[in-house]
């Protein structure tokens, strides 16, 4: 069976969708949810980034399950070793396998599980924000978020 929440969040509304057992997607697509009813599940996901986006949650502990490749699963298994409030480009992240440069990034790309799978904290070499499906806007709100709730580095200021 297929259950569906949605959260208001800062930066727009998150859709979650779960089965019995695993999330499958947090996205801020709009989703057609219609005839889908929440589980524990989906409420729990829904709970817990309301904590995110207060500052007092850093890392999700419900189970994920998206659709893709081996080699996909491995790069959304690499994004969740990624540090809250920190960085890396994408130069850096695809170290271990140069070659595949663009693949990762096309992987990160395709990530279902915005936030709680990191794909937002992997930027350009030259620092630059680059490629995020929520939009560049939504990138940069998560990166000074969790920077500020982390006390690192610089953030903007907030009026």
């Amino acid at each position: 069976m297929k259950y569906a929440s949605v959260t208001e969040s800062p930066v727009g509304k998150l859709t979650i969708l779960a089965d019995d057992d695993f999330v499958h997607t947090v996205t801020f697509t709009e989703t057609d949810v219609a005839g889908l009813s929440e589980n524990e599940l989906t409420k729990k996901v829904a709970s817990q980034l309301a904590q995110y986006f207060k500052g007092d949650l850093k890392g999700f502990d419900f189970p994920i399950k998206q659709k893709g490749t081996e080699f996909q699963q491995e790069v959304w298994q690499n994004l969740l070793s990624i540090p809250y409030g920190e960085t890396i480009s994408y130069a850096k992240f695809s170290e271990h396998k140069p070659l595949a440069i663009r693949a990762i990034a096309a992987a990160n790309g395709k990530n279902n599980i915005a936030i709680v799978i990191p794909c937002h904290r992997v930027i350009g070499s030259s620092g630059k924000l680059v490629g995020y499906a929520g939009g560049l806007w939504r990138k940069q709100w998560l990166l000074e978020h969790e920077r500020e709730i982390a006390q690192k580095g610089q953030t903007t200021l907030k009026f």
